[in-house]
């Protein structure tokens, strides 16, 4: 068997891992401790992001053809891959998060949607809210003015309630001649 056969079902993993992601990130592990690749591994896990590390050649040849052609140029040295099909910026929110505190992390370069962004263009994507958050931010602004105005009534009605009691206070006579009247 030829070593091109022997490869071909990697690249198909490749391919099946990239079809359909909304964002690809590629990363410079090199340094990394095994306890901080771990602790990485579970960020990205619980969010549903894959990572993995292939061969540069290989993914290569996987991205020909594909939106995330643009990374080829980004794939010396050893990278490693985080690919999202769910949330386009939970790659690189993590992976900028952590690498805050594991400085041999490098985020090289990232497809999002379609778009190639390099290093700098990923640091700005991950300062970008989750779509989750996004959309408490929108709620919290479209009840915000809903919950004043359940305030402002509420301190009527305690006010008026306020009047009431007032009324009942009033001297007996008050109240007789009410009554009459109301009948």
């Amino acid at each position: 068997m030829a070593k091109v056969e022997l490869k071909q079902p990697i690249v198909d993993e490749i391919s099946g891992v990239i079809n359909g992601a909304q964002s690809v990130v590629v990363v410079d592990y090199l340094g990394l401790t095994v306890a901080e690749d771990t602790q990485l591994r579970k960020q990205l896990r619980e969010a549903g992001v894959t990572y993995k590390v292939y061969k540069n050649t290989l993914v290569n040849r996987a991205i020909q053809g594909t939106e995330f052609e643009g990374l080829k140029d980004v794939l010396e040295g050893p990278s490693a891959f985080a690919v999202s099909t769910e949330d386009a910026t939970a790659p690189a929110r993590i992976l900028a998060k952590f690498a805050k505190t594991a400085p041999a992390l490098e985020i090289k370069a990232g497809v999002v949607e379609g778009t190639f962004y390099d290093a700098e263009g990923m640091k700005a994507i991950a300062a970008v809210p989750s779509r989750d958050e996004l959309l408490g931010k929108l709620l919290g602004s479209i009840q915000s003015p809903i919950t004043n105005l359940a305030r402002v009534l509420n301190q009527i009605a305690e006010q008026g309630g306020a009047a009431d009691a007032a009324v009942e206070a009033a001297p007996a006579e008050d109240a007789a001649e009410e009554a009459p009247a109301a009948e």
